[in-house]
C-alpha cells in the first residue's frame, strides 16, 4: 500500500504581507478562498509519481482541488471537508504588527495551548486526521496507492497516524508548496 500526502501549489494571493491581528483574521479567509497561482506549477518528479493515480482525495479548498487538477487531470477529484487544514485564529494582540507567516506560526502554537475562539480544537483535529487516515488506507487497500492534495500542517498529522499505523515515510513535511510525503505498508 502506498499513501501519497501532497501539499497544494502556492495559492493565488501575496505570501508574507505585514499586517496587525485584525488584517491576520482578514487574511486567514482571504488565504482560504485562494485558488492556485498560475504561474505554479507542480514539479516534473511530482507529476511523474501522479501519472498511476485514478483518483486524489482533496480538502475541495479552491488552492487544493486546483492543485489536484494541475496534477492529475486525468484522475477522479474526490473533494472532501474532511481533508480541510486545521484552522488557525487571529491572537488579539493589536500592538503588534508582523509578517502573516510570523503570525501563523504564533497562533498554531497558541492553538495547541488552548487559544481557539470558535474554531475546531487540537483534539477535534486529531480525530479527524485519524478518520482522514481510515479513508486514505481504506481506498489504498482497494487501489494499492492513494493520493490527497490538502494542507501541510493537517497532511502532517495524518502522516503522524499512518506512521503510527506501521507506515514507513519516505520524504519529510516541509512547509514548501507541492512537497510530497510518500507512506508505504505491505498490505494487511
Amino acid at each position: 500500500m502506498r499513501i501519497l500526502l501532497i501539499r497544494h501549489g502556492q495559492p493565488h494571493i501575496a505570501l508574507s504581507p505585514r499586517a496587525n491581528h485584525a488584517g491576520f483574521s482578514d487574511y486567514i479567509h482571504a488565504y482560504e478562498e485562494a485558488g492556485l497561482s498560475p504561474a505554479n506549477l507542480p514539479p516534473e518528479e511530482l507529476k511523474d509519481l501522479a501519472r498511476e493515480l485514478d483518483h486524489v482525495f482533496t480538502s475541495g479548498r479552491p488552492r487544493s482541488h486546483q492543485s489536484a487538477h494541475v496534477l492529475a487531470p486525468h484522475a477522479e477529484l474526490i473533494a472532501d471537508p474532511l481533508f480541510v487544514e486545521a484552522p488557525l485564529a487571529s491572537p488579539p494582540l493589536p500592538w503588534l504588527a508582523m509578517r502573516v507567516t510570523k503570525w501563523a506560526v504564533v497562533s498554531r502554537l497558541l492553538w495547541h495551548l488552548g487559544f481557539h475562539p470558535g474554531i475546531e480544537k487540537p483534539r477535534a483535529a486529531v480525530s479527524r486526521a485519524v478518520q482522514a487516515a481510515d479513508m486514505l488506507i481504506a481506498k489504498a487497500r482497494e487501489r494499492g496507492v492513494s493520493a490527497l492534495v490538502a494542507h501541510g500542517y493537517f497532511n502532517w498529522m495524518i502522516g503522524r497516524e499512518l506512521k503510527r499505523r506501521g507506515f514507513k515515510r519516505t520524504g519529510s513535511h516541509e512547509a514548501r508548496y507541492w512537497n510530497t510525503v510518500i507512506y508505504e505498508r505491505q498490505n494487511k
